[in-house]
């Protein structure tokens, strides 16, 4: 029989209280993606990068597939999430890319 093995995860209270971002930049490698999380402040010419996440690919889609979710979650209990940025011309309704259309 197999027994699901709980995994217990620690939120350090440094940790906790998170980062503020705005911004996110994305870049990969062959075997990398690079998450820059970054707090843009009116009338500042420059930001910085409050946190870079590394994962491979196969974390990336999963993340991907997880941020759908929780935003369709999210609409479902508080309604249509409305962007006011410029929305790139393959954006289907409720402003996600598909990264996978060409």
């Amino acid at each position: 029989m197999d027994k699901k093995q709980e995994l217990k995860i620690e939120l350090a209270p440094e940790i906790a209280g998170g980062h503020y971002s705005n911004l996110a930049l994305i870049a990969h490698s062959g075997n990398e993606f690079f998450l820059d999380f970054i707090c843009v402040a009116p009338n500042m010419p420059q930001a910085r990068v409050q946190s870079r996440i590394v994962m491979s690919p196969e974390n990336a889609k999963t993340l991907l597939f997880a941020l759908r979710d929780n935003i369709a979650k999210y609409e479902q209990t508080f309604g249509e999430i409305q962007r006011k940025a410029p929305v790139a011309p393959n954006t289907p309704k409720g402003g996600i890319p598909n990264p996978f259309e060409a």
